[in-house]
């Protein structure tokens, strides 16, 4: 593979969205193919067409490549590497699309492994001998979603139910035999016309936190969508359902319910649209709420038809406001 001959330029300056990979394996020994196949793989590539791998065009990709590439050359093979850009957008979105269904896919099998695990954690007492093998199956997995998250360059849906069925966990691991109960959480004053920022791109519980903000914390609110990473928050600014925010999942609680625990809401209505948001936000069936198939068909449809983050919040917010009603006349009732 030759050497570059000039610095290589940013993909903000040379407009080249993808690097790109594409190997020429020797037939013998098969071994060769499988172990630069593996490797593509454990990286997070995405076939093209043919022999033909793609990456994002970024530092560390770029480098991933260079070093299979060396290897591979020092195997008997050949490798090409290129930046690229496609001048139609709808390759863009289906190499993007094939990417986050990829790592949901890899999150999915995490979150099943996790229910199995959790499974075994609901018995009121566990042997001690048993302790040990629970944590350390909990490691591995938590192992492995270290790795899937390394390999997510476009925030695949699927981390945050990943993520929360592995915290839950966690808190959940015995201690001296019994298991740990949820402590609640510490209620806080209700915020006035306060900033709140979340991650772009909302769908279901950060639409419902959104709506549940306006409506019944603070209705002044001021929302502001920026990107999942690299974002620092100006003073006095409060953050939901993203990485370190100070409103977000706790243990197998997601965003909405931290939300109605924190900020006293005790309303019964409110915490059965929490039970629907929580089982469509983190796919682990723990209430099964009837009415969250319908939901979460609603939802798919607005975020479809929306592509701006305040347009989704304000298409949803009559159906939020229609199940409030629903379930408040229910309690009236005296159903559940």
């Amino acid at each position: 593979m030759a050497k570059k001959s000039r610095p290589r330029e940013t993909p903000s300056s040379a407009g080249a969205r993808w690097i790109m990979f594409m190997p020429t394996i020797p037939a013998k020994p098969a071994s060769v193919r499988v172990k630069i196949w593996r490797r593509l793989q454990t990286m997070g590539a995405v076939n093209l067409r043919g022999a033909v791998y793609v990456l994002p065009n970024r530092d560390e990709c770029v480098e991933i490549f260079e070093w299979l590439g060396r290897e591979l050359v020092g195997m008997g093979g050949q490798a090409s590497l290129c930046e690229g850009r496609f001048v139609d957008a709808t390759t863009d979105d289906d190499i993007e699309r094939r990417f986050t269904e990829a790592r949901n896919t890899d999150y999915e099998v995490v979150v099943a492994a996790a229910k199995q695990l959790a499974t075994k954690l609901k018995a009121k007492r566990i042997p001690e001998d048993r302790i040990a093998a629970l944590a350390e199956q909990h490691t591995k997995l938590a192992r492995r979603l270290a790795e899937i998250i390394a390999i997510d360059f476009f925030d695949a849906s699927g981390r945050v139910a990943a993520e929360s069925q592995l915290a839950a966990i966690e808190s959940a691991l015995p201690r001296d035999g019994k298991p740990v109960v949820s402590a609640k959480l510490e209620a806080v004053a209700r915020p006035v016309a306060a900033t709140w920022v979340t991650r772009t791109g909302v769908h279901v519980d950060r639409i419902a936190c959104s709506w549940l903000i306006r409506r019944f914390i603070d209705p002044r609110a001021k929302l502001k969508f920026v990107p999942a990473k690299g974002y620092v928050p100006s003073s006095g600014e409060l953050r939901f359902d993203m990485f370190d925010a100070e409103f977000t999942h706790v243990g197998d609680r997601c965003s909405f319910e931290v939300l109605l625990e924190r900020m006293g809401l005790e309303d019964p209505a409110l915490a059965a649209i929490g039970e629907i948001i929580h089982d469509l936000d983190l796919r682990d069936g723990k209430f099964g709420r009837e009415e969250s198939p319908g939901v979460r068909s609603a939802i798919d449809g607005i975020c479809i038809v929306s592509r701006g983050d305040d347009d989704r919040i304000a298409a949803a917010s009559p159906m939020l406001d229609g199940l409030h009603s629903h379930f408040t006349i229910r309690a009236r009732r005296g159903q559940q």
